[in-house]
């Protein structure tokens, strides 16, 4: 491809600097392309000390994750892995996981515990441990926070699921529907003509089946971190049959790591391309019962691999009975960046696409397992469903 002159002008001065004088107009995306770039590699300035970031010594790695996380976001997988290796040498991280005053004072949260992840195998090995310590006290943290509210919404969606308005006999709850029922009290004949038998609610004979499949590229670090704990959470639940699996070009299956999230997300790499037809083909192989099986597709949907083998797979799983449900990002970053397009496309075969913050998730899922309308779902918390390109 030719570039223009102006082109040219414009990528040389986000190459060079602010000091190249070179007059080339940026746009406000180039800004911060530019801001970025200057805090690592302008001398006297990094992202530990730039005036976004914080400049306290004991503050320097949770204030340079923003950097690190804008990196992820601003600029494609390769130029992004360039830069990132780059900061991890000017921030000698090594220095900083091993200095206590560090370790006692910062705070670990999601964007901190991504960038760790993202560079995990360029942490030196006698710094390696105290990464994980960091990684540990993030899942605590958040196991902690989530595992109620996703306990009491999922067991609420799974008991009301097993109550059947024709029970048989013996397992009719009887005051319960007297109770129910005695509206429809006829005096003149002395009984009660039930409209709804009210059963004790019969035991699953099968654990309905949950599969998390999850985009693992660069760009969704947060996700992952969030989906990996909800998996944990949720696969100690007997009555679900819960399985994990994260993809980029490959797909990993991590199920049997449930038990142990720390190791489970130091074996996730995040960063390269995505297939997601391949990932979606492989959790199809996994169904067992369409009909009790919620597939939860976390991506931006931003394919590398056949988008017409990536459509028909999903359209495939959806008319086997299976419910698939998409979401372009599981984060409280607000409104994702994602492939519009193929989203709409989702949406229009009967798997709504949108966002969804952590803190909705548990409902999303008791609305999933009770296969309500996730449309409406989406409509009532105000989480805006991709319909396709202008």
């Amino acid at each position: 491809m030719k570039l223009n002159q102006d082109e040219r002008q414009r990528r040389w001065r986000l190459v060079l600097g602010d000091e190249s004088g070179l007059d080339a107009p940026l746009s406000e995306h180039d800004q911060k392309l530019d801001q970025l770039l200057e805090q690592l590699y302008v001398q006297g300035e990094s992202p530990a000390q730039g005036a976004r970031y914080g400049h306290h010594y004991g503050r320097r790695m949770p204030k340079a994750a923003l950097w690190f996380k804008d990196i992820r976001t601003l600029f494609p997988e390769s130029a992004a892995s360039i830069i990132q290796n780059d900061a991890l040498q000017r921030l000698d991280m090594s220095s900083l996981l091993q200095d206590p005053a560090f370790l006692d004072s910062v705070k670990p949260d999601v964007n901190l515990v991504a960038s760790l992840l993202m560079m995990k195998d360029y942490i030196p090995e006698d710094a390696r441990e105290n990464a994980r310590r960091l990684v540990k006290q993030l899942v605590e943290q958040l196991m902690q926070h989530y595992r109620p509210a996703a306990e009491q919404s999922i067991r609420g969606a799974l008991n009301r699921a097993t109550r059947s308005n024709r029970p048989r006999p013996s397992e009719v709850n009887w005051n319960a529907t007297i109770r129910k029922n005695l509206k429809h009290w006829q005096p003149e004949e002395q009984v009660i003509f039930p409209e709804r038998l009210v059963s004790y609610g019969r035991r699953q004979r099968r654990a309905k089946q949950v599969i998390l499949c999850v985009d693992q590229s660069g760009s969704m670090a947060d996700s992952v971190i969030y989906s990996s704990i909800f998996a944990a959470v949720i696969s100690s639940m007997p009555s679900l049959r819960t399985q994990l699996v994260v993809f980029d070009t490959e797909v990993v299956d991590l199920t049997e790591e449930l038990q142990d999230p720390i190791e489970m997300l130091f074996g996730i790499q995040l960063g390269g391309g995505t297939d997601i037809a391949k990932a979606l083909t492989y959790c199809e192989s996994l169904i067992t019962n369409p009909s009790e099986t919620q597939l939860i597709l976390i991506s931006d949907l931003y394919e590398n691999g056949d988008k017409q083998a990536l459509l028909q797979t999903a359209q495939r799983i959806i008319e086997g009975g299976t419910n698939l449900v998409t979401l372009l990002a599981l984060s409280d970053e607000g409104a994702p960046i994602s492939n519009r397009h193929i989203a709409g496309q989702f949406t229009a075969l009967g798997s709504p696409a949108f966002a969804c913050t952590p803190d909705l998730f548990p409902q999303l899922m008791a609305a999933a397992l009770e296969r309500r309308d996730l449309h409406q779902f989406a409509s009532s918390n105000n989480l805006p469903v991709m319909v396709g390109e202008d």
